[in-house]
């Protein structure tokens, strides 16, 4: 039986990919990606040579079974996001799932995740913290709002930089205009940025902004009284 090997990448800097992400893709039979396109960049970077399946959100519930297969009969996988770790916010936990319920061997390799970085670089208490990913885009959204409003641990959101005014707005709304807040973009990039005050603080500042760009990680403090 062979192994499904979960593989984080770079979120920015390729400096950050690892001697051992590197040896793992050069030796498994096939490596499965989110975006053939973008990861054929980052393979042809360090000369690595393999074949190159799609593994996406749109198709993981019909191809998780297959590879599982596949692994079982002897195959070595690997399986790569667009940026950082498999399974945080991107496809990946219904493969491990089926492999797992299959007694199909899941070897998941440390590295690259956006939230770590932006949670220890905010400033606010990372001892014990919640991480939501992505909030629901319509429905669900609000409730979900109000319910974390009496959250006391530090959270962490994922969100689109084209919604981020948006997101801040509300979370004025549900936590209030002095709750503090860290807003980190282009994490590892070279126009990393990284914003930190009360909600409507930064708010402001990225109201006066150009444009925003680059993935944002918001790091939101929790209630405190």
């Amino acid at each position: 039986m062979g192994k499904l090997y979960i593989v984080p990448t770079p979120i920015g800097n390729l400096d950050d990919m690892t001697i051992r992400a590197i040896n793992v893709l050069k030796n498994v039979d096939v490596i499965l990606a989110e975006d053939t396109r973008t990861s054929s960049k980052l393979l042809r970077h360090f000369e690595i040579q393999k074949k190159l399946f799609s593994h996406h959100k749109f198709n993981e519930h019909k191809t998780s079974e297959m590879i599982a297969e596949r692994i079982e009969a002897g195959e070595n996988v690997a399986l790569i996001s667009d940026a950082g770790t498999p399974g945080i916010s991107d496809p990946g936990f219904l493969l491990v799932r089926t492999c797992v319920e299959n007694g199909v061997e899941v070897e998941t390799l440390p590295g690259a995740t956006a939230f770590v970085p932006a949670l220890v670089n905010s400033g606010l208490p990372c001892d014990k913290f919640c991480f939501e990913g992505f909030l629901p885009q319509k429905k669900g959204r609000q409730k979900r709002l109000k319910e974390l409003a009496e959250e006391k641990r530090t959270m962490v959101f994922y969100e689109s930089p084209y919604r981020l005014i948006k997101a801040l707005e509300q979370f004025v709304e549900f936590f209030g205009a002095e709750r503090n807040v860290s807003v980190s973009r282009e994490i590892s990039k070279i126009h990393e940025e990284t914003v930190r005050g009360t909600i409507v603080q930064v708010l402001e500042h990225f109201k006066s902004a150009a444009t925003v760009k680059g993935e944002i990680v918001i790091v939101l403090e929790g209630l405190n009284k």
